[in-house]
């Protein structure tokens, strides 16, 4: 079971907002609109996904590595290597 399922709703409300943000970004471009209000909006965007990123890193930290750090051994590292590789690819982004 993965670590979010009991905030499944919460994350899919918060992805259909992002959803709604990248259409409104499409009918945007569609209807020609001044760049930076088109720029000011992507930025909207991308800081609901760091957001949304965050928030699902952190309940990941708090449950499946912790749990594997309990348990030890191969396991644990293998969670914290994931972790530490998860947290690298969001910092470069």
């Amino acid at each position: 079971m993965a670590s979010y399922t009991n905030s499944k709703q919460d994350y899919l409300a918060r992805l259909r907002r992002v959803e709604g943000q990248i259409r409104g970004l499409q009918r945007m471009i569609e209807e020609d609109k001044y760049c930076i209000d088109v720029l000011t909006q992507v930025s909207a965007a991308t800081k609901a996904l760091q957001s949304f990123s965050l928030s699902l890193l952190e309940e990941h930290l708090a449950t499946c590595v912790v749990d594997a750090a309990r348990e030890g051994g191969e396991q644990a590292d293998v969670k914290v290597k994931e972790a530490s590789d998860a947290i690298a690819r969001l910092v470069r982004s």
